[in-house]
């Protein structure tokens, strides 16, 4: 069976394969172990019946000192046992006498051991007929003066070794075809959740409905298909998610991209008619353009964050010189609509990326500002915690309400709910640019928020140095 053919089957197939070549594997291992015993046994008892023949044959055979020679006076009765046969073969290589049953053969029983020094057990064919063979050599004084041969047939050890070939045959076959039939049984009853999974993502796939959920009525809720069933709803889960805030970012970028473009598009309109530039015009189709520029350079942004090509140029940054300096870019935007407060500073020095830690705090201090309602309040602070960089931005706003909150950091989220949308409202990216370049900062954003009391916004960044000098500022 070829691995290809093997790899084109269903997983249900593949694993009854699997579980019956494994029970053919322990049944092979375990009928050659009861065979071999088997055999040992019964050769073992062959063996100890002609040892206790040639024993007796030993015991009662006589021998005369003639001329020096030593030489057999009398030999005892070979017929002792219908199942032993026997020989005694002299040192000149003469028959010199034989049992009753082999009276006609002249050869020897074990040509190959009859000169050996030593008592030897063999298997040989004689005649045509598979025997067991001791071979003794008779010493006297010191002297071999012949070699005896006992052999019993083995015809009763193969007959018994071949039905024995067979019953395991015939048992491992059974036993296979038995465990084969269970595996797929039980395998199929086990995967049979998996064809539900395949259905409903089938259905999921024509209909494009995220909402669905894969049923599991398993024997046990916390087996692997039972986990699986739940990972893989959780993943259907967070897929409905993102897919709803796609749909919701594109309904935003089409209506946000829609209006700069209908008011540059008008105003362009406006100028070819009156044949003249309009400086109101132009400046309107500056400030669309310059959203677009915008909400252009976040998408970028992101996507280059997400891909992993967005690299940070990493050094030594006074973290307080560049809070001032957005404190005073930021006072411009507040304005007298809002009051914004450096409440306390102290001299930190980080490793990161000026750029897009000012990014950051642009994104986060802009936000407090846009969403803190006229006469409110925004405090910054900065000091050093515990060897961390401790950066606090504190509105007195509409606050967030708790079901937006553990969304805001996600892409495209706009908490609408709690915070008025009009024309000079986000994308919903600031947050989440502003996530993204804290986490690769190796620091965290904390948020605290209560609807109608304002939002506190704490980032923890880690020090490079730090030189901790108080600086309060009113």
């Amino acid at each position: 069976m070829s691995p290809g053919f093997i790899f084109t089957m269903s997983l249900r197939a593949r694993l009854t394969l699997l579980y019956a070549s494994l029970i053919l594997g322990i049944l092979l291992v375990f009928g050659s172990v009861v065979y071999w015993l088997v055999s040992i046994v019964l050769i073992n008892h062959i063996d100890e019946q002609l040892h206790a023949t040639v024993s007796d044959i030993v015991n009662v055979t006589r021998v005369d000192l003639i001329g020096g020679d030593l030489s057999v006076i009398r030999f005892p009765a070979l017929e002792m046992t219908s199942n032993v046969h026997v020989q005694i073969w002299g040192r000149n290589g003469k028959l010199m006498t034989t049992s009753p049953s082999i009276a006609v053969y002249t050869e020897p029983l074990d040509p190959e051991n009859l000169q050996s020094p030593i008592p030897v057990y063999h298997e040989t064919y004689f005649e045509g007929v598979h025997l067991r063979v001791l071979n003794v050599p008779l010493i006297v004084e010191g002297r071999s003066i012949a070699t005896l041969q006992a052999g019993a047939s083995l015809s009763l050890v193969d007959t018994a070794q071949e039905v024995l070939l067979i019953i395991l045959g015939i048992a491992i076959v059974i036993a296979v075809l038995l465990a084969a039939i269970g595996s797929w049984l039980t395998v199929g009853r086990a995967l049979a959740p998996l064809d539900s999974i395949t259905e409903t993502t089938e259905q999921i796939n024509r209909a494009d409905d995220l909402a669905r959920r894969i049923p599991y009525n398993g024997p046990a809720k916390r087996d692997e298909i039972g986990n699986l069933i739940g990972v893989f709803n959780q993943t259907l889960e967070r897929l409905e998610i993102l897919f709803s805030a796609q749909q919701r970012f594109m309904a935003d970028v089409s209506h946000e991209l829609r209006t700069p473009l209908t008011v540059i598009k008008g105003n362009v309109d406006l100028m070819r008619k009156m044949k003249s530039l309009d400086e109101e015009s132009l400046t309107s189709i500056d400030q669309e353009a310059g959203r677009m520029t915008r909400l252009v350079g976040g998408l970028l942004l992101l996507a280059q964050a997400e891909s992993g090509s967005e690299s940070l140029s990493m050094k030594p940054v006074a973290l307080d010189t560049l809070l001032l300096e957005v404190f005073q870019e930021m006072n411009v935007l507040a304005g007298e609509r809002v009051k914004l407060r450096l409440s306390e500073i102290d001299q930190v020095q980080i490793n990161g990326d000026r750029d897009r830690l000012k990014q950051m705090l642009l994104n986060l201090v802009g936000n407090a500002i846009q969403y803190t309602p006229k006469g409110g309040e925004v405090f910054l602070s900065l000091s050093t915690i515990s060897e961390q960089a401790r950066l606090i931005i504190r509105d007195t706003g509409p606050g967030i309400a708790p079901e937006d909150l553990p969304h805001i950091f996600e892409r495209f989220y706009r908490a609408e709910k709690s915070r008025t949308r009009d024309t000079s409202t986000g994308f919903g990216l600031g947050l989440s640019i502003a996530h993204w370049i804290v986490e690769k900062h190796n620091g965290h954003i904390e948020v605290e928020s209560e609807e109608g009391q304002g939002s506190t916004f704490c980032i923890w960044l880690p020090l490079d140095e730090k030189v901790i000098i108080p600086v309060t500022t009113d």
